[in-house]
């Protein structure tokens, strides 16, 4: 089999309608997952341009992160507007504001439509 140039290659993509650029000046590219993330520090990424679409190729080594979920701060004072609003337990209020990451509007909705 016959090795293709560096610089046959180019045409031929470029006749296929395909474009290669290369990213300079990535320091890091972080694919986060439900409970993971992948990290590659100085990465190598290019992109490849095909019939008005952008394909990213990341080249380089992965290293595996653990992600914490976010603790979200929840006020008395929401906690104590959702139990007025919907009648609940101030307890219940709370599940539910936990629940709906602190979203007011969500939590009581969550809490009516229980009943």
């Amino acid at each position: 089999m016959r090795r293709i140039s560096p610089r046959e290659a180019k045409r031929m993509m470029q006749r296929m309608g395909m474009e290669l650029e290369e990213m300079h000046g990535i320091l890091k590219v972080t694919f986060t997952m439900k409970d993971k993330s992948l990290v590659i520090a100085d990465p190598q990424v290019t992109i490849m341009k095909v019939g008005g679409q952008k394909i990213y190729q990341v080249v380089g080594e992965a290293v595996e992160e653990k992600t914490e979920e976010e603790k979200i701060e929840i006020s008395d004072e929401d906690v104590q507007l959702v139990a007025a609003q919907t009648g609940a337990s101030i307890e219940s209020a709370r599940k539910a504001l936990e629940s709906t990451k602190g979203d007011l509007a969500q939590a009581i909705m969550l809490l009516t439509v229980k009943d």
